[in-house]
């Protein structure tokens, strides 16, 4: 059943395929923060495991809020790996070892890229779609995302940094 909520179909459709990306990028990043969860090595392993897990668990819950976003507006969300993979825009692969400063440099870096783009679609979706629901919706993850960001620079910031 087709729901009607004042937008147009193709204004929705436009909407749900940024929001398909913006699905497949979140659920790379947080398999890229599993893989650090699961493979970080040196010294402050232990607070480090943890801390990963933490923003996994995070990423997790905005991953399941996207794709219900998706579905409130009348879609299928992408739901195979072939799919995140087709749709992502950023990149699968982990650049440098397994130590912190790698895992901690990466999964920053792919914070500030979700970030940028989540600003870029805030008022596109708002002005040009009228879809002020997602809109706003995109403004709230924005606020997620530069915390996280924030929590690994700070890593960064510290004794990291000289071992």
């Amino acid at each position: 059943m087709k729901i009607n909520i004042g937008i147009s179909e193709t204004s929705t459709r436009k909407v749900v395929d940024e929001l398909s990306k913006l699905l497949a990028d979140e659920f790379m990043l947080f398999t890229k923060t599993k893989n650090a969860h699961w493979n970080v090595e040196g010294i402050g392993f232990h607070g480090l495991h943890a801390f990963f897990e933490g923003q996994f668990i995070q990423i997790d819950e905005i991953v399941d809020r996207i794709a219900e976003r998706i579905r409130s507006l009348g879609h299928f969300s992408l739901a195979s790996l072939k799919d995140f993979l087709q749709h992502a825009r950023l990149s699968e692969t982990i650049q440098g070892d397994h130590s912190a400063v790698s895992f901690i440099k990466n999964l920053s870096n792919d914070h500030q890229s979700l970030i940028i783009t989540l600003r870029a679609n805030i008022d596109l979706f708002a002005t040009e779609y009228k879809d002020y629901g997602s809109s706003d919706f995109l403004t709230s993850l924005i606020a997620e995302h530069e915390k996280m960001a924030w929590m690994l620079s700070a890593h960064l910031n510290d004794k990291l940094t000289s071992i």
